[in-house]
């Protein structure tokens, strides 16, 4: 089994659950019994001589918390938010929510029998499918979908050799997929459940009031791909006849397309998988009506994934990122499971929809293309011998309504883009080599990084939501680990005086990192707070008035989660990221490398009147220093040379 470690630790993205009414979702009526997602695809069975699903039947189920142990985090992770009253008063609720016969343990109960009914799955997964993603009604670009920008590659310059080698690489991870011969990943802890793995090729998210649905079309029949060009879509076959295309055959059918797509612009159809969920589900439909609309559709959705050809420039870390992130909207089909992007100047990375699998998939998958293009390990086959058949144009029929509809989207996916700034913090001074060398987490180390820096920037600690993967679970998808501790308060406030010594700011910094660390253990084990709490909530009835505890101002404001974090790390990465979760807040994706880190920022315009993240930028580098000065200083033990 492949350790986790090998494939560069990382944890699920973000959601954006914490403060309800901050985001478009469907009511929980709707949406917290319904099976969202549909597929086509081969069940993961295991089978002895086929390593991908082997460890599935041994993995354990998804815990059921202690109750008064979820409860009694809670009240410590509110208190660097609160005042003493403010405590007071909700460790009153808390009291009484955790009293013997009191509602809290109903619906601790109801939560066990759910678990014991769902002991082939998860008791979370369907919710957390339905609500986190699928209930979901904004848009998904900016605050669902993420990105990768990759590092260039020095062999392959142009647009169409960039990816027609990425797509060959693709193709043959995920024959591994296929054929079930990829090896599972694995911790300490264990085996990790594979199941996402499913649906990184051939899904596509489908529209639906009031909840989105997905389909994943069988891999081993389906095997074209879709293009985009101008706002044009073309597809052809990489496996014709159960044959794979070489490197240089995919490179040709890519020149082709780029030929028959000219100079001008189409109606781009594809911007209506840009527009909110609902408009979308309506002009899907309308676009359906038609039989010629309703053949395209089905080979875009049953389609291995989409390729963009873009015929933008990009140079610097910032202008790559946001074409990865967003783009113009118009050359993208937002709803496949991914679409790898490539400028035309051989600029490549990635947008991944995220209603169906986390971060460490797709991390994994696309370490595994880069670094075995790097070391020429992809085997590029052989031209073929005989000429292949053109790319086949997807003419779409457009009446006004639905012409009306793309204007429309086209509108609004340019006020989103718009309204907000990313802006990466890219710091060579030091990586995970010098971090471990003071012997600390490296993660929990860029997780203090952002603190000092927000602390900075604003003077205050915000509630921060940092990702913890919980695939040792059958099932599993994330857990919050809550960043702000007491401890975090104490080593803030201690870098920011200047009569604390700098013996002492290391030791605080050594403190938080420990209890960072700490429940951080606790998320990946299912035992944190959020999803347990998330849970009993939903359990209660309609007709049950709803406890104190979640009534409580402080509950919603402990989870409006202005600093939404998540880490993953690849060499082969020069950016990573999404956007905030919370109107006046940041989103914190960061990469630690060897000898390098960096965090991209990304915040809405009205965040410190256009300067948020620029000086959050400018905080994360100050902050990257100072804590590098004080370890090199203090606690800094470098490898013995032999």
């Amino acid at each position: 089994m492949r350790t986790v470690s090998q494939v560069r630790r990382t944890f699920g993205m973000p959601a954006f659950m914490g403060n309800l009414s901050q985001r478009k979702l469907a009511s929980f009526e709707s949406l917290g019994f319904r099976q969202a997602s549909t597929t086509t695809a081969k069940s993961t069975q295991a089978s002895k001589s086929k390593p991908l699903y082997a460890a599935q039947a041994t993995l354990p189920r998804l815990p059921v918390p202690v109750l008064e142990s979820t409860l009694n985090k809670y009240l410590i992770s509110i208190r660097p938010h609160v005042t003493d009253a403010e405590y007071q008063a909700t460790a009153k609720y808390v009291e009484e929510f955790k009293e013997e016969g009191s509602v809290g343990h109903v619906l601790q109960q109801r939560l066990l029998d759910r678990a014991q009914a769902m002991k082939d799955s998860s008791w979370l997964i369907e919710w957390w499918n339905n609500i986190a993603y699928f209930g979901y009604r904004d848009s998904v670009v900016i605050n669902v979908s993420y990105f990768y920008a990759f590092e260039d590659d020095p062999k392959r310059r142009t647009q169409t050799s960039r990816a027609a080698s990425i797509i060959k690489g693709a193709m043959q991870f995920r024959k591994m997929i296929v054929d079930e011969t990829l090896e599972p990943e694995s911790t300490r802890a264990g085996p990790l459940c594979m199941h996402q793995y499913k649906f990184l090729f051939n899904t596509t998210r489908i529209p639906k009031k009031p909840v989105d649905t997905s389909v994943t079309s069988d891999l081993e029949t389906n095997t074209h791909v879709v293009v985009l060009r101008k706002g044009k879509i073309y597809t052809f076959d990489l496996a014709p006849n159960g044959q794979d295309l070489s490197t240089s055959d995919i490179e040709a059918q890519l020149k082709k397309i780029i030929e028959a797509a000219g100079s001008e612009w189409a109606e781009p159809v594809g911007a209506l998988t840009s527009d909110d969920r609902d408009r979308w589900t309506e002009y899907r439909e309308l676009l359906a009506n038609d039989p010629s609309n309703a053949r395209n559709l089905e080979i875009i959705d049953k389609a291995v994934f989409a390729v963009c050809l873009d015929d933008t420039y990009t140079v610097t870390r910032e202008e790559t990122s946001r074409n990865m992130w967003h783009g113009d909207g118009r050359n993208r089909w937002f709803d496949k499971s991914f679409n790898l992007i490539f400028t035309a100047n051989g600029k490549a990375g990635i947008l991944n929809e995220h209603s169906k699998s986390d971060g460490t998939c797709s991390t994994r998958m696309c370490d595994w293309i880069l670094s075995n293009l790097a070391a020429n390990k992809i085997d590029h086959g052989s031209p073929s011998t005989q000429s292949l058949p053109d790319p086949q144009a997807l003419s779409f029929n457009l009446n006004q309504p639905l012409l009306d509809g793309i204007h429309q989207a086209e509108r609004q996916f340019d006020k989103l883009v718009a309204a907000h700034d990313l802006q990466v913090a890219a710091f060579p001074g030091y990586g995970k080599g010098f971090i471990k060398q003071c012997g600390l987490s490296p993660d929990a180390y860029v997780q203090m990084v952002i603190q000092l820096a927000y602390y900075r920037m604003f003077g205050t600690l915000r509630p921060t939501y940092e990702s913890a993967q919980t695939r040792n679970f059958l099932h599993g998808r994330t857990e919050t680990c809550r960043t702000v501790t007491a401890e975090v308060q104490r080593f803030v406030e201690g870098m920011a005086d200047v009569e604390v010594p700098v013996a002492e700011k290391a030791e605080r910094l050594k403190t938080a990192i420990k209890r960072h660390t700490q429940n951080m253990g606790d998320a990946v084990k299912g035992e944190g707070v959020d999803r347990h709490l998330f849970g009993l909530r939903l359990l209660l009835k309609s007709s049950e008035p709803k406890p104190a505890i979640f009534t409580d101002p402080v509950y919603a404001r402990s989870s409006h989660w202005n600093l939404s974090t998540s880490q993953l790390s690849s060499e082969f990465f020069q950016g990573y990221g999404w956007g905030e979760v919370v109107p006046d807040g940041f989103g914190f994706a960061y990469m630690i490398k060897e000898n390098s880190l960096q965090v991209n920022v990304a915040c809405l315009r009205t965040t410190m009147t256009d300067q948020g993240a620029k000086r959050m930028k400018y905080y994360l580098e100050e902050s990257m220093r100072d804590m590098g000065t004080v370890c090199q200083s203090t606690i800094f033990r470098p490898k013995a040379k032999l």
